[in-house]
Order: C-alpha cells, then structure tokens, then sequence
C-alpha cells in the first residue's frame, strides 16, 4: 500500500514544485530575451548528386561454360503458331503487287506483257467471224436504273467460246493491278488462237478493302468487254439508233420508292420485269 503522508507535508511538496516550475519558466523567458546571436539568411545548398552507377560495384563475370538460368518471365516461350509470330495481313489498298512476269529473250514462249504477236496478222475463220458480228437479240440485253443498257459479261464469254472454242482464247494482264482509294484498274490483252487480238483497260469500284478481290474480278470483265469491241461483239451497245429503238420498244420509266431511305425517284427498267431490291413501285408518284 502507498504510504500516507500529512496534509502539511503534501501541501509543502506541491508549493515546492510549484516553485521549481516558475523559477523555470522566468529562466528560459530571460534567455531569449537576452539572445544576441546573429541569424544568418539561408543559402543555396552546396550538395552534388553521387552518381548512383559509379557507387555500385561492377557486376560479376560470368562464365561462359554454364549458362545462365533463365528468369521467370523469359523461361516461358510463346507457341510457335503465335499469331504475333505470323506475318502481318498485307493492306490491298496500297497495291497488290502481281505484276506479271517477264520473260527472257531467249524464251520460246510469247511474252504478252509486252508482245503484239499476231495483231492484224490475218481474218478468223468465216464461221467465226459469223457468230462474233451477230446481231445482239433484244432479250439478251439488260437496262440500268439510270437508262444504260449493257451485256452481262458472260454473254460475252459464251460468244468468244462459240468462236473459238472454249481454252481457244484468254485475258492476259500487261501489267500489275493500281489501287486508288475508290476504284481499282489493270490492263489486259484479249488473245485468240496464239494471236493478241485487243488491249484495253478495265476499271471497277469499290466500298470497302474487303470488297477489293471481287472488284478484281469485276475490273477482268470490265476489260473484257472493252477488248470485244474490236472484234465486233454487241457494238449494237454504242449505236444511237439501236439504244433509242431498244428503249422505246423494251424499257420503261416509273417512279420507285427505295425500301431502305424511303426515298422516291425515277427508274428505268424493262417492260417485262419489276423493280428489283432496294426499289420498289411507289403507289402514289412523286
């Protein structure tokens, strides 16, 4: 148990203390009070920056007998068949880059990159000649919705096979397909029985890269029909007569409504169709 002290004692004991803590107090009041030592401002720090490098020890060697043990993140290797290992997609809109080979001089075969072999050299076959300069029957001819009327490509591939038979002609590229930003074009030679017959450029747009290889094959036929005007085939096409004769007698003009914008406009179709998707007959005109 504490001891017990007397009240006199305990109120001596707490006037001592009391006092000790005032003569303390006066004592370090007096001394800033009395302080005359002079404050200096602060100045720029004088410490340079070790270089971290020059302090660390150099590495230690390593012996090229045993190698190294691999790290966590470099002992796991990526599949062989990793699609960052294959090689990237090639963009078609820079260019295709298939232009065709060129020959040696000292081949036996025609180079029909650059080669006119057999242009003009002699007529085909009368019966040949028959069935590429017949006329174009009005059935076989289609009308666009602005008013152009054409030939479906594979009536003319059905016509030079009537003539010359089928592996008797061909379309050879004369040079490397262009790609511009909406539209692709190559030239081609239309060649007959080992002789050129025509060269002509197609041409065919496009919407998207991924519609470029279909555009491909629309600019082949695109050239195609240009190099059968040459040998006579449906010039009927790009006779006024012909095109005013066949309009009045096999087409027509009515007012359609496009399914998707819900806009109206005229059209040309022929007589013996309707209008096909996006268009549909507009019940009430314009």
């Amino acid at each position: 148990m504490a001891t017990l002290l007397p009240r006199a004692a305990r109120s001596a004991f707490a006037e001592a203390s009391a006092g000790n803590f005032l003569r303390l107090s006066r004592s370090s009041r007096g001394l800033r009070a009395i302080s005359t030592s002079p404050r200096k401002p602060a100045t720029a720090s004088t410490y340079v920056r070790k270089d971290a490098s020059a302090s660390k020890p150099p590495p230690p060697a390593i012996s090229t007998s045993t190698p190294p043990k691999p790290t966590p993140s470099t002992s796991k290797s990526k599949p062989a068949d990793s699609l960052d290992d294959q090689s990237p997609i090639k963009d078609m809109t820079q260019g295709l880059a298939d232009e065709p080979l060129i020959l040696n001089e000292n081949e036996k075969q025609v180079d029909w990159t650059r080669s006119f072999h057999g242009l003009s050299a002699q007529p085909f076959s009368e019966k040949a000649s028959e069935i590429l300069m017949a006329a174009i029957p009005f059935d076989d001819v289609e009308v666009k919705p602005d008013g152009i009327i054409y030939l479906p490509e594979i009536k003319y591939r059905r016509i030079l096979n009537r003539a010359f038979g089928p592996g008797g002609w061909g379309l050879a590229p004369r040079g490397e397909t262009i790609v511009t930003g909406k539209s692709i074009t190559r030239e081609y030679a239309l060649v007959a029985h080992g002789r050129l017959v025509s060269v002509a450029r197609g041409e065919q747009d496009y919407f998207s890269p991924e519609g470029i290889p279909t555009a491909t094959e629309g600019c082949k036929s695109n050239a195609l029909m240009r190099c059968c005007k040459d040998l006579g085939v449906a010039s009927e096409l790009w006779d006024p007569r012909y095109i005013r004769t066949f309009m009045k007698e096999k087409a027509k003009q009515v007012w359609c409504e496009h399914v998707v914008t819900k806009k109206k406009k005229q059209i040309w179709i022929r007589k013996d169709e309707e209008p096909r998707y996006p268009y549909q007959l507009s019940k009430f005109g314009a």
